[in-house]
């Protein structure tokens, strides 16, 4: 496995668990430390984990609200918790993240992987939607790429 492909499987795996834990405060990073000791001992881009799951947690207003003007037929609570990080995660790489070396496409197609991996039999399909209607209201940048 990839190492940005791990690296954000751990962050879904802690923005879930720190999600179950009704989002407590100051407990991301504790987690986040464990599941990089756990599931990846030796990661050398334990920085892009910590990037991943404190941007989300720092954009959760409006990575939220962008979450629930895109998919109106779904609360933000009746999405599965799978699928809401996962969704989380692709939409601060996509808009916020400010990474040049991945395209919207590569965040996209990450997100939808995790998705299939994590997630529920619809959940690549969802996830994709969500993301395709947000990258569409982008104007769609570096479609080339």
């Amino acid at each position: 496995m990839a190492n940005r492909h791990l690296s954000r499987s751990i962050a879904l795996q802690s923005l879930f668990e720190w999600d179950m834990r009704s989002q407590e405060k100051d407990m991301l990073n504790t987690i986040t430390k464990h599941n990089i000791d756990e599931f990846a001992p030796g990661l050398e881009d334990g920085d892009f984990i910590f990037n991943l799951t404190h941007g989300v947690k720092d954009n959760m207003k409006e990575i939220n609200a962008l979450i629930e003007k895109s998919a109106p037929d779904w609360p933000l609570d009746q999405i599965t918790n799978v699928d809401r990080n996962v969704l989380r995660i692709g939409i601060y790489e996509l808009l916020l993240a400010n990474a040049p070396d991945v395209p919207p496409k590569v965040a996209i197609n990450e997100s939808i992987e995790l998705a299939k991996t994590f997630g529920g039999p619809s959940s690549g399909k969802f996830v994709n939607g969500v993301l395709g209607t947000i990258y569409k209201n982008m104007g769609e940048p570096r479609k080339e790429e």
